[in-house]
This record gives structure tokens, sequence and C-alpha cells, in this order.
């Protein structure tokens, strides 16, 4: 019924997304948030060869990969490196009016995670980044080093949701104060000094996930995207969503 090629993992809520978006085959589908591809080929298998898919994505690295992984499909696919924010914008010049159904997979997807080098993950030590855009000029490192401590306690509260955001953001100035705080690594050491030994979960989570937030705008960029995303539907059209956090099921 379904079919994924077996060197590609199913995505989360794979088939729960296809059955509920995709009313009908000869439609126009946007995929705000390509990542890995998984369910842009998934819409792509589904829609009939008069259907369209419109995918957008402002990582250079997963576009790339997906212009690997897709590009079999020809003219019922066409990419464009953005903000999801801008929808409209891209509708415009994919010369789509109104669509079918409009997916959003918020957050960071696994493929920028399991990237060493792109700083997401307390799991590795390496440069502070967590832009999901390269190109933008705001990362981790201004965050953590420029950000006035008060600044930094409601990052942490309202977007990590951490009850010791005020120890975290003070511990992080301290520390600044002796040297930049450089890598994912120095970062994880300063926030264990501020949760009691064995947490149960680890200390930074709450922390980065705040950090990501900020660095990519994440939640304010929601807020637009579902704004211009109703407007761009055709009556009786759909927006999936799927979130991680209660942020941003709020």
């Amino acid at each position: 019924m379904h079919e994924l090629e077996s060197e590609y993992h199913i995505p989360v809520l794979y088939y729960e997304t296809l059955e509920n978006l995709i009313t009908d085959k000869n439609g126009v589908y946007v995929d705000c948030t390509l990542g890995g591809g998984g369910h842009s080929e998934g819409i792509l298998k589904e829609i009939g060869d008069n259907g369209r898919l419109i995918s957008i994505d402002q990582d250079e690295q997963a576009i790339e990969f997906a212009k690997n992984r897709l590009g079999k499909y020809g003219s019922k696919w066409s990419v464009f490196k953005n903000n999801f924010e801008n929808i409209d914008t891209v509708l415009y010049m994919a010369g789509a009016d109104k669509v079918t159904g409009i997916l959003m997979d918020i957050g960071v997807s696994s493929t920028q995670l399991d990237d060493p080098e792109r700083g997401f993950s307390y799991r590795y030590d390496t440069k502070l980044d967590m832009r999901m855009n390269r190109s933008s000029e705001l990362s981790a490192y201004e965050v953590v080093n420029n950000y006035e401590e008060g600044e930094l306690v409601r990052i942490f509260f309202e977007y990590g949701e951490d009850r010791f955001s005020r120890k975290v953001a003070r511990l992080i100035c301290q520390r600044r104060e002796e040297k930049p705080i450089e890598t994912t690594g120095e970062l994880v050491d300063v926030i264990r000094k501020a949760y009691p030994p064995r947490s149960e979960k680890h200390p930074a989570k709450k922390v980065f996930q705040a950090i990501r937030i900020e660095v990519n705008r994440e939640l304010d960029v929601l807020k637009n995207a579902i704004t211009k995303s109703f407007n761009s539907l055709e009556k009786g059209g759909r927006l999936a969503i799927i979130t991680f956090h209660s942020l941003e099921d709020r």
C-alpha cells in the first residue's frame, strides 16, 4: 500500500500524515519542512501524474540531499530554499495560487541532529552553531556569549521551560567572563553545574532547545506561517502540523 525505499527511515506520523493530508490526488501540496525528504516522497508517491508537490527548506544541505532522492519525480516536484515563514512568496514563485494541502513538521530534523558539525546536539562536542540556515548571522555562539543575563533567563524559561533558568544563566555569564564559551561541550559543562546530581533527564536538553528556538526564531516563524498557510489553502484544503513540545502545541 505504502512503499518506502529501505535505505531511508520512515518519518514520524508518516502514514497518518498521508491519510489525513491528501484529499485530491491531482491537487497541489506543500511540504514546508523538507528535511530528509521522507514526507515529501510519501506525498509524491500518493499523488497522481497531474498532482504537484512544492517543498521548502532553508538548509542547503537538506535540499541537495533531497534533490538526489526526489529528482526522479520530475516536474511533479519543485523545491525552494527559503524559510517556510515566507510560504506566500514561495507559492508566488512557484506559480501556485491556492493549494490543496500543507504540511509542517516542526523542529530540528534528525539529519541536523546527527551531524556533529551543526552543533544542535549535546551528544557531540563541537562548535556552537544551531543555525538551520547556515547563512544566518545569529548562531548559538552569539546567544550564549553576547546576550545579557536577564535575556538568557527569559529564553531558557520561556523556550526551554527550565526551572533552573536563573542559575544556568548566571553560571554562563560567570564562565564567559573568563573566556568565551565556544563549544557544545563547554556549554554542557556549565549547565551541569546548575543541576542537582543524578538528574533523570540530560541537564542540557531544555537549554539547548531554548537556544535553538531563539537562534532560528522558531515560534515566530510558526505563528506567521500558520496565518499565511490558512490564506493559501483552497476551500476544503487541509493544514497538517506535527509538533514535539508544548510550546509549539500552544
